[in-house]
This record gives C-alpha cells, sequence and structure tokens, in this order.
C-alpha cells in the first residue's frame, strides 16, 4: 500500500503544494473510513484538496455551499408530488455521493448543519419515514472558517466527534508560494490530476485495519493519554471512549499506509493531534477554540513506556 500512498501523495501535490503532511493525514483518514474537517481562512485551499482527494480515489463527488439560508433538504433531497402518477417521487440530494465536500459548513444554522449527523454515523438517512442507504464508501469533508469570523455558527460537541480528523493547511512556504503565483491557472493542474486509487483500495484498507497488531504496552500508552485529559486542569472534559477509539484506528491506518502489521508509539503521536484538538476544549477559553496548544504538551509529558 505505501507505493500507492506515495503516488497519491504525489498527485495531490501538483496543486496542494508544500503540504505533504497534510496530504498524508487527510489520505488517512479517508482510508480510515472517517470524515474529515478541514478549518482555515479563506484561500487556504481547503477546497483544493477536498477536490484532490476525490480525483485522486475516481469517487463520486459533489460539492454544497453552506450558506445561512440553507436547508436540510437542499442536503438530503425532496418528495415533490407528481400530478401524472398522483405519487411523490423522492429526488435524491447531493448527500447521495461518495465524497460530499461541506463548503464552509459553520454558516449555516444549527438545524442543518444537524442534517449531516445521521448520514456522518450510519451511512444512511431518514425522509419521509424512509431510510434510504448512502453509497459506499462515503465520506464527508467539511470545511470551515475560525469561529472568531464573522458569521459563523460553532459546531457542537456532539457534531465535531463525529469527524475522525480536524487538518489545518496553513500558510505555504515561500517556495511553494512562489510557484504558486508563476503558475496561473492551477485549476487545470486540478483537471490533470490522476488517479492512482480506487474505491476498493478504500474497502479493503478498511477491512485491514482490524489485522494491524496493537501490544499491550501501546494500549497502556493511549489510555495513559487519554486518562491525561480527563485529569489535568486545563480541559473543560476529556476525551471520550469514542475519541480514544479514534486515536487507535488512525494510528492502526497509519501503520498500514507504510506497510506494517503493528502500531508504533510514533503512529499515535503522528495522528494524535489531528484526532483529539477538536474534540478538546480548554478551561480558560470561552470563544469554543479548541485547545491545540495542549495537544502537544500532552505528547510531551505523558511517558512512553
Amino acid at each position: 500500500m505505501q507505493a500507492k500512498v506515495e503516488e497519491a501523495i504525489a498527485e495531490i501535490g501538483k496543486v496542494v503544494l508544500g503540504k505533504n503532511k497534510q496530504i498524508q493525514l487527510a489520505l488517512c483518514c479517508v482510508f480510515a473510513g472517517g470524515h474529515l474537517l478541514l478549518e482555515d481562512k479563506p484561500g487556504m485551499g481547503k477546497t483544493t484538496l477536498s477536490q484532490s482527494l476525490a480525483r485522486v480515489f475516481g469517487l463520486n463527488y459533489s460539492r454544497i455551499q453552506f450558506t445561512s439560508d440553507l436547508l436540510p433538504a437542499d442536503i438530503l433531497g425532496v418528495s415533490v408530488y407528481d400530478q401524472n402518477t398522483a405519487q411523490f417521487t423522492f429526488h435524491r440530494g447531493p448527500i447521495f455521493n461518495n465524497l460530499v465536500l461541506a463548503d464552509e459548513i459553520n454558516r449555516t444554522t444549527p438545524k442543518t448543519q444537524s442534517a449531516l449527523l445521521e448520514a456522518m454515523e450510519e451511512g444512511k438517512v431518514t425522509i419521509d419515514g424512509n431510510t434510504l442507504t448512502l453509497p459506499q464508501p462515503f465520506f464527508v469533508i467539511a470545511t470551515q472558517n475560525p469561529v472568531t469570523f464573522s458569521g459563523t455558527y460553532p459546531l457542537p460537541e456532539s457534531q465535531l466527534d463525529r469527524f475522525l480528523m480536524r487538518l489545518t493547511i496553513g500558510y505555504p512556504d515561500p517556495i511553494a508560494e512562489r510557484e504558486l503565483l508563476i503558475n496561473t491557472d492551477q485549476r487545470a493542474n486540478l483537471q490533470n490530476i490522476r488517479q492512482c486509487l480506487t474505491a476498493a483500495d478504500v474497502q479493503q484498507a478498511q477491512a485491514g485495519i482490524a489485522t494491524v497488531n496493537a501490544t499491550d504496552t501501546l494500549l497502556d500508552y493511549v489510555q495513559r493519554l487519554v486518562a491525561y485529559t480527563r485529569q489535568d486542569h486545563h480541559f473543560s472534559f476529556g476525551l471520550s471512549p469514542r475519541g480514544a477509539q479514534a486515536i487507535m484506528r488512525a494510528a492502526r491506518t497509519w501503520a498500514l499506509m507504510h506497510d506494517r502489521k503493528y502500531v508504533l508509539p510514533e503512529d499515535v503521536q503522528m495522528v494524535l493531534p489531528a484526532v483529539v484538538d477538536h474534540r478538546l476544549r480548554s478551561v480558560s477559553d470561552s470563544s469554543g477554540r479548541t485547545a491545540e496548544v495542549y495537544s502537544q504538551q500532552m505528547l510531551n509529558e505523558v511517558d512512553v513506556f
């Protein structure tokens, strides 16, 4: 698998310049079967990364622009009465795709945000009393602007917890930025991204996660990390059991991506910030921003052995 992953990183790297770490973590999230939250300022490449992932996997893709007047039916679909047949016909919404980009998800109301919850958790939606299964594999990649920006509705903790990872893109380094300035047609580069992975690769990876071994010593390390969040006074609340499971799922996937059948502490350390930062909150931060400054503190203070 490692060879395919490196090929995918190279393809996405044609348009998302100088961000190999973020690309690797995004691929890890997809292989793990999780949903991805991209949070950063406008114009940082969040949408470009999402479109690149869809192209490199060859997945059916839809983009939903979240606005203050967006309704749940705009996402899920709506039943329309047909006078000719005297019956209601359901018109499927954009949620019925393999990869759905929820662009600027925090610019819509909580009611509309919640329309994604069942889809993200169970891979199905219930409309007019009927349960419809979404195509598999199914992923939501949501982008959001920082909660300090005007016109945003912070995502509730229950919805944040549905995202396996949260990533920030960050400013490009000078070399990558110079290349962006020279290249006048970035959209053409996006069209040239070659598919080098398939939905079958995703499903194979998800099946292989269970075969990746984690020793008792490694599990002890993860439990100490989780216990740290529950005992340290910096956090409003600690990681839930689902958060602990998310760490192990991401770490196993990271090991699998590097052709290993066992998890190392380095795997846990690599994925930990992306998995836990959006699940934690500092008691000293009343704005609702996450406690990313403490994920490195966790790694520094919790012993590996």
